[in-house]
């Protein structure tokens, strides 16, 4: 029988332990006593061996957390014996253990989700002028290789096309909730799903547009004040863009509500309360030039399929200054046609 335990001051160290051995040679004796007699020859096999030891360690050990509790004790001393394992108690303390590791690795993981990753963090700027400018793209990343090598690049001078023709491209555009990002290029305009083109027999969604100054295309050697390009995909990954020149004219309404929604800083994403609807950027006659060319900023990838509109579309002077007060120059120079194809819409 256990001493009382209640006045926890009264109880020392030794009693405790006092305790524990009573209790175990009480537990040993009795079942010493119980156990019927085996002959004197005859050893005992592992298994009726392992089963007692089992047994009274699990009773100690219940005993140890018994007498812990009565004194007060927040949990027993760590256990030194590695054969003793706590079956009934293993799964709660498997997660115990690893809840504050979980939680610790997915601290971590969202403070790294908002660093760069190390390729990007030291990933070559590309600009267009200096010793980052288009001359230098090709060699800057291993990627942006096409921009000094490929054959098919943009923009080009529009010359001597091939009047055909040509099915007119099938704009299927609506008013849709955008929004603006100065990405530190170019002014870009991120558009909701639902504006697509049909061209060459294929369906493009619309992704993006942004602009440039001053014009990239240039036909027939003349460039213009500005261009804005509409950047599509279809569901194979292909890539086609529109071009719409910006001649100095009168004032543009969508480009003006574009620019009523400027960020206040490069790299800040603004929604917009407005709508857009890019019909009326498209220029009344839908005549345009088209060939194969590619992206005209780093990577530069090509298999890009172009459509200039042949019309240019007005913007006012106050709204070419708003632009050129952010990029006073963000066009890529003219490439080689390198003897493409080049169609135009009769």
């Amino acid at each position: 029988m256990l001493p009382n335990l209640n006045h926890r001051a009264l109880v020392s160290p030794l009693v405790l332990f006092a305790a524990l051995a009573v209790a175990g040679a009480a537990r040993a004796s009795d079942a010493a006593h119980d156990k019927p007699a085996k002959p004197a020859m005859e050893k005992p096999t592992a298994k009726l061996a392992e089963v007692p030891a089992k047994e009274d360690a699990e009773s100690l050990q219940k005993l140890r957390e018994r007498l812990a509790e009565k004194l007060g004790a927040i949990k027993p001393a760590p256990k030194t014996n590695p054969h003793i394992v706590h079956v009934a108690t293993r799964s709660g303390a498997v997660e115990a253990e690893h809840a504050p590791v979980k939680r610790a690795a997915a601290a971590g993981h969202m403070a790294t989700a908002k660093k760069p990753p190390a390729a990007a963090a030291h990933a070559p700027h590309w600009s267009y002028s200096g010793e980052a400018g288009p001359k230098a793209w090709g060699g800057l990343r291993a990627d942006f290789s096409a921009c000094a090598v490929g054959s098919r690049q943009s923009p080009i001078d529009i010359r001597g096309g091939i009047a055909v023709d040509l099915d007119p491209v099938q704009f299927d555009y609506r008013a849709t909730p955008f929004r603006v990002i100065d990405n530190g290029h170019t002014v870009q305009v991120n558009v909701e799903p639902g504006n697509s083109i049909i061209a060459s027999g294929r369906r493009f969604e619309l992704l993006q547009f942004h602009f440039h100054r001053p014009s990239e295309e240039r036909i027939n050697g003349r460039q213009f004040d500005m261009v804005a390009h509409l950047v599509h995909k279809d569901l194979e990954g292909r890539l086609a863009v529109v071009a719409v020149l910006l001649d100095r004219g009168s004032a543009q309404p969508l480009v003006q509500t574009v620019w009523n929604n400027l960020p206040l800083e490069k790299g800040e994403e603004v929604a917009a309360r407005a709508v857009l609807d890019l019909n009326h950027l498209l220029p009344p006659d839908r005549g345009y030039y088209t060939y194969m060319g590619s992206l005209t900023t780093p990577p530069c990838s090509e298999g890009v399929l172009w459509m200039v509109m042949r019309q240019p579309v007005p913007v006012s002077p106050e709204q070419i200054d708003i632009f050129t007060r952010m990029y006073p120059m963000n066009a890529r120079p003219i490439q080689s046609a390198a003897g493409r194809m080049i169609k135009q819409s009769n």
